[in-house]
């Protein structure tokens, strides 16, 4: 198949890789979100899709609307067989979804109809699922709305990180595009309407969900350590200061909510069990562990943190 790729971050390279290094296919051009300014000096800088496209010598376009005219032009001008769309940060017109004739495909990081919209990695983590997956999808007008074509599952490991996840998700997504393209192409897929009922949206993660509550269980604490990381990582105040807790694990410990149970191994109690810290970074300081956090405050057991 001739494709248009289109895609932005990190999550949606290793699908690129996939299809570009499949003799069956041809990439004919990649559409990715135009460079934007990044860091505290602002340094124009591309997306990770466009870096790769470069590498693999394919010809890059990075239109700030795909609702323009000059913008539809040059996709008929290309006659791709389909367009696949990872996390391409853009929503395309009507006229778009219906220009290749086996239409846009979307690679999406969870087992639709859950977890449609803007975080499906996250909240997956964020809710302690133990399984989650990745689905391609024939593309409308809806947000993650059309019809099912094919699904992979893995499970959720017990301290996997989000942004474990988005690594291991990334990497099933190429998979699972080939096999899509391939099915579409052979006639052997056929799409399946989402059940409305069992649908649920995911909005945008931010940093008012990081403030940790001691007074969940230390399961529900877990969850969201693991969730929040990378960004915008959870945080709690212990000993007046204010951390962001970068690893943390369930601990078997019990005491009155926010109660510093132990100082080394750093275990605060939550409401049902504990949890040890494992990594932390102070306000204005770098990453360290619990125990270097430790010796370098007068940690007291019996201390309440927040």
């Amino acid at each position: 198949m001739k494709i248009v790729y289109m895609g932005t971050p990190d999550f949606a390279v290793p699908a690129l890789k996939a299809l570009a290094n499949d003799p069956k296919h041809q990439v004919a051009a990649v559409f990715t979100q135009p460079d934007k300014p990044q860091g505290r000096k602002m340094i124009l800088t591309p997306p990770d899709v466009k870096v790769c496209a470069q590498e693999l010598d394919i010809p890059v376009y990075q239109p700030a609307s795909m609702k323009t005219d000059e913008a539809y032009d040059l996709l008929k001008k290309i006659a791709p067989d389909v367009i696949v769309v990872a996390a391409y940060g853009q929503i395309l017109p009507e006229r778009v979804l219906k220009l290749p004739p086996y239409g846009c495909v979307n690679i999406h990081g969870s087992l639709l109809p859950k977890y449609r919209g803007a975080a499906p990695i996250q909240q997956a983590v964020l809710n302690g699922d133990a399984v989650t997956g990745v689905t391609s999808m024939l593309m409308d007008v809806g947000l993650d709305t059309g019809d099912i074509l094919l699904k992979k599952e893995t499970p959720i490991g017990e301290n996997e990180t989000s942004a474990e996840l988005f690594d291991r998700l990334s990497v099933l997504g190429g998979e699972l595009i080939r096999e899509t393209l391939d099915a579409l192409e052979k006639g052997t897929v056929t799409p399946q309407k989402q059940d409305e009922a069992l649908a649920t949206h995911t909005s945008k993660i931010d940093k008012s969900m990081c403030p940790v509550d001691f007074t969940q269980t230390a399961q529900k604490v877990h969850d969201q350590i693991r969730g929040l990381y990378s960004w915008p990582v959870a945080t709690a105040v212990i000993c007046g200061k204010r951390v962001k807790i970068h690893k943390a694990r369930k601990s078997d410990k019990s005491g009155k909510p926010g109660e510093i149970l132990s100082v080394r191994p750093l275990v605060i109690a939550c409401s049902e069990g504990a949890i040890e810290i494992l990594e932390l970074q102070p306000e204005g300081k770098k990453k360290m562990t619990a125990e270097a956090f430790a010796a370098g405050h007068q940690l007291q057991i019996g201390e309440l943190a927040e």
